[in-house]
């Protein structure tokens, strides 16, 4: 690891309050990493800066987000999952980012301004399709990840209107994606929303509500996680845990030694353990966040461990097709959900929770790189101890 890199649990990211941007009178650049070729490693190009359009934002990124799963996209994306597009060659990538918005589109009213600290929501959507009509946007049928993959075919026009990562100094977004950060949450933490917003998003579908439990599969992991803190921020009166890792697992349970109810895989069927710990009821929620190598078994356990009524929401990568009996669905009336971002509105609520100090995101430790050390950054996420490692570009 480079010398100028290191872990901080607390504070943020030193940033001028307001950005400057290069005048008229200078060449509008700014400097950016691109990936120029499936597999390759990332370079750093001079790039213009993007002019803002009328209801966009300029914001000047201080902190990006690295995906644990960013080399398995630049990699193996294109042979792995055809139907989900990249963006087209050289790329900025760089999908969770937080910074200070430097510019406004002449359209943006008085909800945004020039100085403010935001999280910019990657999701971008047509705008005219069926869903985005319906204001249901994060179900557009070309819904895409501003600086990652695509989920449509007309996922490469939405890379073109929106071409910026947070592997850049600069980014232009549709103002309506922004989330607006409060000083108590640091740059860095807001990197780290994506996930967070992610395990949200899947305790919003379960119809997750205070004293109830909860079941979070790979809980030591990057989205499970967030999925803990989260539970406990939104009143769970018991999150059962499970991970392979039983260091990681006792660093978790310390986190609420009364709430959380460790569970080592491999020792003891994970359903057993919680019916013994619920009286034979079962978890009210099961949220699924285990990794494309677990096997199908786990998820079947923990599918086991939902009450009659009980709400499954996987947002996990598990390769393998799940075998589920569809007796329970029906007698038992069990739902599973898929799941896989957050809107802005959500953003905005996981900002009041951690303001309020109800969402915990002290947890972190961030490892900090900075854009010329972005290849490193990407082998260094490969190499963490688990969820509590948050890999952080800064500009």
């Amino acid at each position: 690891m480079s010398a100028t890199c290191g872990f901080i649990e607390f504070g943020g990211h030193n940033a001028e309050p307001f950005p400057t941007i290069p005048g008229d009178n200078m060449a509008r650049k700014m400097r950016a990493a691109r990936l120029h070729e499936v597999g390759g490693t990332f370079k750093i190009d001079d790039v213009d800066i993007p002019q803002v359009r009328p209801t966009d934002v300029l914001v000047e990124v201080k902190a990006a987000g690295v995906v644990p799963n960013l080399r398995n996209v630049v990699t193996h994306w294109p042979e792995w999952f055809p139907f989900l597009p990249l963006p087209k060659l050289p790329a900025i990538y760089g999908l969770d980012a937080a910074g200070i918005v430097s510019e406004v589109g002449s359209q943006v009213r008085s909800g945004i301004k020039v100085g403010d600290r935001v999280y910019v929501n990657p999701g971008l959507s047509c705008g005219t399709c069926v869903a985005c009509r319906r204001g249901d946007r994060i179900h557009c049928s070309d819904y895409t990840f501003m600086g990652y993959f695509g989920f449509g075919p007309g996922a490469q026009e939405l890379y073109e209107d929106y071409p910026y990562g947070g592997f850049g100094q600069f980014l232009m977004a549709p103002a309506a994606n922004l989330v607006k950060l409060p000083e108590s949450i640091t740059f860095e933490q807001a990197a780290r929303f994506g996930y967070l917003g992610t395990a949200y998003s899947a305790l919003r579908k379960a119809q997750f509500s205070p004293g109830q439990t909860v079941l979070i599969d790979g809980a030591t992991g990057t989205l499970g996680l967030g999925a803990v803190i989260l539970a406990l921020a939104m009143g769970a009166s018991k999150v059962f845990a499970t991970g392979r890792n039983k260091e990681l697992l006792q660093k978790l349970h310390a986190l609420d030694s009364k709430r959380i109810v460790p569970i080592a895989l491999g020792t003891r069927a994970t359903s057993e353990v919680v019916m013994d710990g619920t009286s034979g009821h079962g978890v009210d929620v099961l949220i699924e966040t285990l990794g494309p190598n677990a096997p199908v078994e786990t998820v079947v356990d923990s599918f086991n461990a939902l009450r009659r009524g009980g709400k499954a929401v996987n947002v996990s990568g598990v390769s393998d097709k799940i075998p589920l009996d569809p007796f329970p669905l029906m007698c038992l009336q069990k739902s599973l959900i898929g799941s896989n971002w957050f809107t802005p509105a959500e953003g905005e609520d996981m900002a009041a929770m951690a303001d309020a100090g109800t969402l915990n995101l002290a947890v972190f430790e961030h490892e900090v790189f900075t854009l010329e050390q972005v290849n490193e950054a990407i082998t260094a996420v490969e190499q963490r101890g688990g969820g509590f490692t948050n890999v952080v570009i800064v500009h």
